[in-house]
C-alpha cells in the first residue's frame, strides 16, 4: 500500500518505491523498538514470571469470602495448574508471534517486489472466458485486505495508547506490557481483548479487589469506543461482516489449524465473502435482470 502510494505522488517506478516503502517501513519498527522493545521485553518477561504468585494471592483472598470459597471449590481439583500453564501460553504464544514477524516481511517483500508475478500465475489458472472477471476478484480483494489492514493497525495503535493511559491514571504495573499485549490482541476479534483483559485484571487484584473491577471497567470501557467508534471508521472502507460469521470463522479456522487460524480467521472470512460476492451474488443478480 505504501509502494502504491508512492508510486502515484512521485511517480518512479514500482520497484524504487517498494525499496522506498521497505525502507521507511523498516526505520520505523527499529526507530519504535528501540525506545520502548527492551522496557515492554522486560515487562512481559516480569509478568509471565509472576502469573503463578497472582493467582496464589488471588486464591488467598477469595479463601476469605462464601462467594470466592464457591469459586475456589470449582477450581480445586486440579485445575489451577491449567490455569497457570494457559495463562503463560498466552503470554508465549502472543509475543512469540513477534519474534515470528520477520519470517513473514520477507516472505511478503519477495511478493511485494513483483505482485504481477504472483497474480498473473493465478489468472493463468483461469479459463479464457473468465480471467477479466478474476482480474477484477482480484483487484477488489487487494483493495478490500490494504483497507482493512489499515484500519485494524489504526485500532490496534489507539487501543494500545488508551490501555496506556489508563493504566497509567490507575498506577498499574507494567503498564506498557499490558497495553502492548492490549493493541496486538485486538487484531483478534471478539476473544482477543477478553484475553487481554485477564492479565490485567488479576494484577488488580494484588491490589484490591475494586483496583480489579476499575481495571475491567477501563478494558470494557475501551473496547465500546472501539466497537461504536474505530470498528464503524473500518467498516466503512471494508465490506461489512456480521458479528456471527466473525465468531464462527474463528471456531471453524481455530479448530482446523489452531491458533493461527483464530488469528487469520477474519481476513480469510473477508477473502471468502468477496469472492463469493463477485463470483455468484452478483451473477445471481445479473441472471435475475
Amino acid at each position: 500500500g505504501l509502494a502504491n502510494l508512492l508510486e502515484r505522488k512521485i511517480r518512479l517506478s514500482h520497484r524504487w518505491c517498494v525499496l522506498i516503502g521497505v525502507l521507511v517501513t523498516l526505520l520505523l519498527v527499529s526507530f519504535l523498538f528501540s525506545f520502548l522493545g527492551a522496557k515492554i521485553s522486560t515487562q512481559v518477561s516480569e509478568l509471565s514470571k509472576d502469573i503463578p504468585a497472582i493467582l496464589q494471592d488471588l486464591r488467598q483472598r477469595l479463601s476469605a469470602s462464601e462467594v470466592g470459597r464457591k469459586v475456589l471449590y470449582y477450581f480445586s481439583d486440579g485445575n489451577s495448574s491449567k490455569m497457570v500453564s494457559s495463562f503463560q501460553e498466552v503470554f508465549r504464544t502472543s509475543f512469540g508471534i513477534v519474534g515470528d514477524i520477520y519470517i513473514i516481511l520477507f516472505i511478503d517483500i519477495f511478493f511485494t517486489v513483483n505482485p504481477r508475478l504472483y497474480r498473473e500465475g493465478i489468472i493463468k489458472l483461469v479459463p479464457k472466458a473468465g480471467k477479466e472477471r478474476a482480474r477484477a476478484v482480484m483487484k477488489r480483494l487487494d483493495f478490500t485486505l490494504k483497507g482493512w489492514l489499515k484500519g485494524m493497525l489504526l485500532a490496534m495503535f489507539f487501543i494500545s495508547i488508551l490501555t496506556f493511559i489508563g493504566l497509567s491514571i490507575i498506577g498499574v504495573p507494567m503498564g506498557l506490557a499490558l497495553a502492548f499485549l492490549a493493541g496486538l490482541l485486538n487484531f483478534i476479534p471478539n476473544f482477543g481483548p477478553l484475553i487481554a483483559m485477564i492479565p490485567a485484571v488479576l494484577i488488580g487484584f494484588t491490589e484490591s479487589v475494586n483496583t480489579a473491577l476499575v481495571i475491567a471497567l477501563l478494558y470494557i470501557l475501551i473496547q465500546t469506543i472501539e466497537s461504536n467508534v474505530i470498528t464503524p471508521t473500518i467498516q466503512n472502507v471494508m465490506i461489512k461482516i456480521p458479528p456471527a460469521l466473525i465468531i464462527i470463522s474463528q471456531v471453524l479456522f481455530g479448530t482446523l489449524t489452531g491458533s493461527l487460524g483464530i488469528i487469520l480467521a477474519t481476513p480469510l472470512l473477508v477473502v471468502i465473502i468477496v469472492v463469493v460476492d463477485e463470483l455468484y451474488v452478483k451473477q445471481q443478480n445479473q441472471e435475475m435482470i
